[in-house]
């Protein structure tokens, strides 16, 4: 943040507390930011402190959406201001709880907690949005189980320490578990009384949280996609029932919309075959710059994690090292759209999903044809996908509550025949496409997919018609 940002006092002035006297916010130790998808965002004093440290400064250098820009050149928007527009979500969400239902005996310091947990819940990203972590390191470091939230937390720890904020550390503690609860290793301290707490930022209970209502809002405006889903309906609406957010009924429609709105984005802007195309090309550049570099050891250390960025990839572009060559060519490729070659993809089947395994280079090249021309694996890329409503096969509803009405004292369920006949049967997509890294290659590749899929499953995918098969079209 620039200067403007700066919470200035007067040398004549003494300061004032940050709370007024009822305990709400003072108006007069709030700074102003104006954001394009919520509009004016109100920063308090202690949130700035963390803002104005260049720690949280480098996420103005990641973008949200990766190399999503490469295919929708207004998708340039940043993880900084997401994390703004999380941290307002958030304090709007605990606010709107602490107004309607006052027995809940939300403070203050439950309002700064949220906040601060929507503020920083992703600083510990890596470059190129979610390249990194299951892209890139999976390649290095196999077997590794590092992720971008134990990253954040370790992060939180350096940045209170080397800029000396002045934090509690029950605060700081409760930080770090609202923004750990998505994940696996949640720690078990985060189910203490106001559990509901806990599931504003980052829900690991049944997936609805701010952060899904603000990237959801803020990628469908940057890619120029419509979006339906009202979130703020859902924020003004719900309730706290046996510690747990729950909402109306009748809203469980806008729920599912959150969920599909979200499947949408990840099949149209996210898995885009494009985007995947340069992505997978990024990802051999990292790789192969990799032992030079060692972009890898930077997640051991927060001290030097924080110095890496989506700008690692001008530093090799402008490189003149000779061991960088390999990684330099593959950008100049990405910057001439000379990108790997779709050839053709396929939908698991939905009986067979239980028991799919990712398909891998080596897989395609073991079914090619003895045609003249022999298949490596350098020479075939393999993008496996998955998208689905946040709980792989099954429903996300079945693990949300409703209430009736405002006077209602029970939480339910409701059951998939009483919502709607139209909602999937399924609710996950494995998907695997496959390109060839040289263009006079991708014949070959499609021929040796296609026999894989026919070994595997007896059929084989429809038939995308790629540069290659549209100029053999034109000489018949």
């Amino acid at each position: 943040m620039g200067s403007y940002l700066q919470n200035d006092v007067s040398m004549s002035q003494e300061p004032r507390p940050p709370f007024s006297l009822d305990g709400t916010e003072d108006r007069r130790h709030l700074k102003q930011v104006y954001d394009n998808v919520h509009g004016t965002i109100k920063l308090d004093p202690l949130s700035l402190k963390f803002i104005d440290t260049v720690q949280f400064q480098r996420l103005r250098d990641l973008k949200q959406l990766g190399l999503a820009c490469m295919v929708y050149p207004g998708a340039v928007h940043s993880r900084f201001e997401h994390s703004l527009g999380v941290y307002w979500l958030a304090g709007q969400t605990v606010r709107c709880l602490q107004t309607d239902q006052t027995e809940l005996d939300i403070d203050r310091f439950d309002i700064q907690t949220v906040k601060l947990a929507g503020l920083m819940h992703d600083v510990g990203h890596g470059p190129f949005s979610h390249l990194f972590e299951h892209e890139f390191l999976p390649r290095v470091l196999p077997g590794s189980k590092w992720c971008h939230e134990q990253m954040s937390i370790q992060l939180v720890d350096y940045i209170v320490d080397e800029n000396h904020i002045d934090i509690d550390s029950v605060s700081l503690r409760k930080v770090k578990d609202m923004i750990i609860t998505s994940s696996d290793t949640a720690e078990s301290e985060s189910r203490e009384e106001k559990r509901f707490l806990y599931d504003i930022v980052a829900n690991g209970r049944n997936g609805i949280d701010v952060d899904k209502f603000d990237y959801i809002s803020r990628d469908s405006r940057a890619c120029g996609l419509g979006c339906n889903f009202q979130f703020r309906r859902l924020m003004e609406s719900m309730r706290v029932m046996d510690n747990e957010i729950c909402y109306p009924a009748k809203e469980y429609l806008t729920i599912f919309k959150l969920f599909a709105t979200r499947a949408d984005l990840h099949r149209t802007v996210y898995t885009h075959a494009k985007v995947k195309a340069i992505e997978l090309m990024l990802v051999d550049a990292l790789v192969k710059a990799n032992d030079h570099l060692a972009i890898s050891s930077y997640i051991f250390d927060p001290a030097q994690y924080w110095k890496l960025d989506d700008t690692i990839i001008k530093r090799i572009e402008t490189s003149d090292d000779v061991q960088l060559k390999e990684s330099r060519d593959l950008i100049s490729r990405i910057r001439r759209r000379d990108l790997y070659q779709f050839c053709n993809e396929y939908s698991v089947p939905n009986d067979k999903m239980d028991h799919f395994k990712n398909i891998t280079a080596k897989d395609i090249i073991c079914s090619q044809k003895s045609n003249g021309v022999t298949l490596k694996e350098e020479d075939v890329a393999v993008s496996n996908i998955r998208i689905d409503l946040t709980r792989g096969k099954y429903n996300p509803l079945e693990r949300i509550n409703f209430f009736q009405d405002y006077e209602s004292q029970e939480k339910f369920p409701i059951p998939d025949f009483r919502i709607s006949n139209l909602l999937p049967s399924s609710f996950q997509d494995r998907i695997v496409r496959v390109y060839a890294k040289k263009p006079e290659l991708v014949n070959e590749v499609s021929v040796a997919f296609e026999n894989m899929q026919l070994k595997m499953y007896g059929v084989k995918a429809q038939v995308h018609d790629t540069p290659e098969k549209k100029k053999r079209k034109k000489e018949h």
